[in-house]
């Protein structure tokens, strides 16, 4: 597979709690909604509960290199999976995989650029969110490539595929920009 530059960090963003601004506690999935979680007021004067455990976050830089594609597959892959999102796995993959060559087709100037990946469960774990975030500040825009090009389709793919997309500024100090999707989570019983 070669080497990848950069660590892959899979971990839970750091949580507070809202009233205290205190570190709030970390849980395994396992233990439940239970285990720890935010107390919320609702219409009427009810409190419903919402479980801290549904923070993800999986962020991994890669070299701005096409060969490099299969292992952001992979990773993006292994870590829907582990986050019991297998059922999206095919969806994501193929966006972010999308969004990749574009970052390394179009959005890198030589062999010493890389393009981070990151993906994580937003608004409470309803909502998956992956960004590609590269060093090309030139904002990417869909085009309609006539049926006989063999190439151009891969934001028409993504806009198909997710609920939402778009570029944003790049993190602060870095230069380029972030392109994202979005999907959303559809609790099962």
């Amino acid at each position: 597979m070669g080497t990848i530059r950069g660590v892959a960090v899979s971990a839970d963003r750091p949580r507070t709690d809202p009233v205290t601004g205190r570190a709030a506690p970390r849980t395994d999935p396992a233990d439940g909604p239970a285990a720890a979680a935010i107390p919320v007021p609702c219409s009427g004067g009810e409190r419903t509960v919402i479980p801290l455990d549904t923070r993800r976050l999986f962020r991994a830089e890669f070299p701005a290199l096409p060969d490099r594609a299969a292992a952001v597959r992979r990773m993006v892959a292994g870590h829907l999976r582990d986050w019991r999102l297998g059922a999206i796995v095919d969806h994501v993959v193929l966006a972010t995989n999308e969004l990749f060559a574009n970052a390394v087709e179009h959005g890198s100037s030589g062999p010493a650029d890389t393009v981070t990946i990151t993906v994580s469960l937003e608004r409470f774990g309803r909502e998956l969110r992956v960004e590609v975030a590269d060093g090309s500040p030139v904002i990417p825009v869909a085009r309609k490539p006539e049926p006989t090009e063999e190439s151009g389709r891969g934001l028409a793919i993504v806009e198909d595929l997710a609920a939402d997309w778009g570029t944003e500024p790049p993190d602060p100090g870095a230069r380029g920009k972030k392109v994202w999707f979005t999907l959303p989570l559809v609790a099962t019983s």
